[in-house]
């Protein structure tokens, strides 16, 4: 038996319990998840170091869209949204770019290249 879902009304327990159990797996997802993004972004850190170093640019649009076409491809074999997956990837790249481009400047300004 449910009753409301402004949370101000009681709630069976076996529902509370299995709705903490969900909860509680949602957390441990989204903290895997986090620790994942930080690992890809020590990764994507150190193609930008690389890049920098050999003047190369910060983005690679050839890459880039062969990966969104390889999530989009993981997503729809995960039954998750190809769309939302892609738009999360976008984000990410979005974010390597800026890092790339910040670690590019800062090769520019060490080298005293820098106007």
């Amino acid at each position: 038996m449910t009753t409301s879902n402004t949370g101000t009304g009681a709630v069976d327990p076996e529902v509370r319990q299995e709705l903490e159990r969900l909860r509680d797996s949602i957390d441990n997802i989204d903290a895997a998840v986090v620790h994942m993004l930080a690992e890809r972004f020590k990764a994507t850190q150190q193609v930008g170091r690389l890049k920098a170093l050999h003047q190369l640019p910060p983005a690679d649009p050839g890459r880039e869209a062969r990966q969104i076409d390889r999530l989009r491809r993981l997503a729809e074999n995960a039954k998750l949204d190809p769309a939302f997956a892609e738009k999360f990837l976008n984000f990410i790249i979005a974010e390597v770019i800026r890092h790339h481009e910040s670690l590019a400047d800062e090769a520019l300004t060490s080298n005293g290249t820098s106007e």
